[in-house]
């Protein structure tokens, strides 16, 4: 499996969004990806950690020189979670997808205690990981990432999928320096609206905390949050309590920093607008308003798309199973012992 559709064509992003969107349709209905063995892959270093499980450097024992990322989740916890319907998504999408700049599954298995998602190996670390290290980035190393996600929002958009959890911590960097959208466990398709209260409370749109029902608007202005926190290394909407923040995104009310150029003071009041008959990307133009924003005028949008722009930050790697770039984590047995083996109903579909 390729990062990009190998049937559509790359000399126009317009022209392969169209051609992808349906091949996407195809693989989502009639498609079902190969299922593979645990036994199947050799386990090398946790890189990951988290509520759901953990992520695995791993390689295929047919090709132990590609590695790869195994994201593990435990059913008892999905179960215990009522995260089913979230997951069967999240694996259906993993599948189905291809850009640049989003992760895709490469091989899914499944066993009596586990799901096994198996997919490229970033070998960068993460967005988050990134700003820890430098403090900010500054418009011009920022607007390379932002750009990017601006395309993965625009393909996404157009599958009728909504992300609802952009942060840096699910932006992964790759050996290049460019990204990798990760973690579409809140991915949902929904054509007009939805209303389930999902998301990281800092990134938050305002429709989704007043519990209005949302649409695709709630990606713009996240991408005006995590633009705001590249730039400055702090984010625009904080407060001592959850309470107090939310009173604070919902009134739209956040400081502009001096240091911000004329053109990005502008993009951000336009992505971080209340009124959604006003905010950028949920206008008559789509998505057009935010790559045509001034703030965007050096980026050549198909050079981007197709990864010949000169990335500002390489990650350095000694190999190519290199983790120097991630946490180290404890190691623990894998397969667990006494699991309950009552998911023939819940996961049948898996």
């Amino acid at each position: 499996m390729t990062e990009y559709d190998e049937k559509c064509s790359q000399t126009s992003v317009s022209e392969y969004l169209e051609c992808a969107t349906k091949l996407f349709k195809n693989r989502l209905e009639n498609e079902k990806i190969i299922e593979s063995k645990f036994d199947d892959f050799n386990l090398i270093k946790t890189i990951g950690k988290g509520a759901f499980g953990r992520v695995i450097l791993v390689n295929h024992k047919s090709d132990p020189k590609t590695f790869l990322a195994m994201k593990i989740m435990k059913k008892e916890q999905v179960l215990r979670k009522n995260n089913v319907q979230h997951v069967l998504n999240e694996k259906r999408y993993l599948a189905a997808i291809r850009h640049p700049f989003i992760v895709h599954m490469v091989y899914f298995a499944k066993d009596k205690c586990n799901l096994y998602f198996v997919m490229p190996f970033a070998i960068g670390g993460d967005l988050f990981s990134l700003l820890k290290q430098k403090g900010s980035l500054g418009e011009f190393n920022s607007k390379f990432y932002s750009s990017q996600l601006v395309l993965a929002l625009e393909y996404l958009h157009l599958l009728d999928i909504l992300y609802r959890d952009l942060k840096p911590e699910n932006v992964l960097i790759d050996g290049n320096g460019y990204i990798k959208l990760t973690d579409l466990g809140f991915c949902k398709r929904v054509v007009k609206r939805t209303y389930t209260m999902c998301g990281t409370p800092q990134y938050l749109a305002p429709e989704i905390i007043l519990l209005k029902g949302y649409g695709k608007a709630v990606d713009w202005w996240a991408l005006g949050v995590i633009t705001y926190e590249m730039v400055i290394g702090r984010l625009p909407f904080e407060s001592d309590t959850d309470r107090r923040m939310y009173k604070k995104i919902t009134t739209g009310h956040y400081k502009v920093p001096a240091s911000f150029s004329s053109d990005l003071v502008d993009l951000t009041e336009n992505l971080l607008q209340v009124d959604l008959t006003k905010r950028y990307g949920n206008l008559k133009n789509g998505t057009e308003d935010i790559k045509k924003h001034r703030w965007f005028r050096t980026i050549d949008w198909l050079a981007l798309f197709n990864r010949t722009m000169e990335s500002p930050f390489r990650p350095n790697y000694s190999s190519p199973s290199d983790t120097c770039n991630f946490e180290s984590f404890s190691e623990e047995k894998i397969v667990g012992v006494g699991c309950n083996d009552n998911d023939q109903t819940d996961f049948s579909d898996f």
